[in-house]
């Protein structure tokens, strides 16, 4: 069997359909999709390139002679109804965070970290084998560590210093929908209304919206981060710290970028290292000023790395030292700044996920 049949949980929402997108556009050898989602979604139909597809309620029963399960309806369903899909024999990708710290579940990235998928998952013929579940990351872990990496495996990293700038999409299609209405609203001279998010989108921005835990002060999108990275890294003496923002983009997340790394190098060595790395383009056009934007970035499916420089503040001489470096002398810290971005839909979830996917039907 080298062609899987294929559910994906959730195909209503933003990720969802991005899913069905994906799938196509990368073509991946699918069998029979099938379209699940809630029950008040059941009965819709969705008109795609890979064919038409009348949503059906998501029930354990709906993984019968499946051997792909995309899941990205929520982390309740996902616990409820992920290990019931692996016990059919079903690989189960889940895009919610409910199993992402299971020590036993194997974090993905696969520009990272592939051999964490024990060797005996893979392979396309799947009869006799068990069901299995892989997560997939937090959008913002993926898009940092798909241009972190490459610099982590070349020169180490020590210390790592994010920002984010997060787009509506990664609260879904209704935050979507939120910032349109409100930006129509306040272009026609009326109050924003908010009903998704506390605070108002349009032409505003604010601290993430999960969770803030009251002792440590960081929010779960801000743990997330540092968390996964350790999981996906298998190590956690690399220090992190992020701040996340939500900012009134509809898709595509960016990040600044702030790294102390374990030995000197130079920008000639920073892009050499990126340039060769899988999922990554760098845009850094100092003379023109042209750099990752959510809008260059929005619709594709590689991280853009750009903003690529020393950081003074690390660099012995500071400011002078960079201003004074020479093409045959050329200034080298162990302080690092990259800007990227990434779209949240795809990279940072719908596209990695399928990715997985491939590692194991290949």
């Amino acid at each position: 069997m080298s062609h899987p049949n294929i559910a994906i949980v959730g195909a209503t929402g933003a990720v969802g359909r991005e899913m069905l997108d994906i799938l196509h556009r990368r073509n991946f050898p699918c069998g029979r999709i099938t379209c699940l989602a809630s029950p008040r979604s059941a009965g819709q139909v969705i008109e795609h390139a890979l064919g038409t597809f009348t949503v059906q309620a998501t029930t354990p029963e709906s993984f019968k002679d499946v051997q792909l399960a995309l899941f990205s309806a929520g982390s309740g369903i996902s616990k409820s109804l992920g290990p019931v899909a692996a016990a059919a024999g079903c690989v189960v990708v889940d895009n919610s965070s409910a199993f992402r710290m299971d020590p036993a579940i194997p974090l993905i990235v696969p520009e990272v970290n592939p051999h964490h998928i024990p060797a005996a998952w893979i392979g396309t013929n799947r009869a006799g084998k068990p069901g299995c579940i892989l997560a997939n990351p937090n959008c913002s872990t993926i898009i940092m560590l798909v241009a972190v990496h490459p610099l982590y495996q070349a020169f180490g990293v020590e210390r790592a210093v994010i920002s984010t700038y997060q787009a509506a999409s990664g609260a879904g299609a209704m935050a979507m929908e939120e910032l349109r209405d409100q930006t129509r609203d306040v272009l026609d001279g009326k109050p924003a209304q908010p009903k998704i998010f506390k605070e108002p989108y349009a032409f505003n921005l604010f601290s993430h919206n999960s969770a803030l835990d009251p002792v440590t002060g960081l929010n779960v999108e801000e743990q997330k981060m540092i968390l996964e990275s350790h999981k996906i890294w298998g190590e956690d003496s690399v220090r992190i710290t992020a701040m996340c923002i939500r900012v009134p983009v509809l898709r595509a997340h960016c990040e600044s970028i702030n790294l102390t790394l374990k030995r000197d190098v130079t920008v000639a060595d920073l892009h050499a290292a990126l340039a060769k790395a899988p999922g990554v383009t760098i845009v850094d056009d100092r003379a023109n000023n042209i750099f990752p934007t959510p809008l260059k970035a929005s619709g594709g499916q590689e991280v853009l790395v750009g903003r690529i420089r020393l950081d003074p503040s690390q660099t012995p001489g500071g400011l002078n030292a960079l201003a004074a470096a020479t093409e045959a002398k050329p200034a080298r810290s162990r302080g690092v700044e990259l800007f990227v971005s990434g779209d949240q839909l795809l990279k940072g979830a719908a596209q990695n996920a399928v990715q997985i996917a491939e590692l194991i039907f290949r």
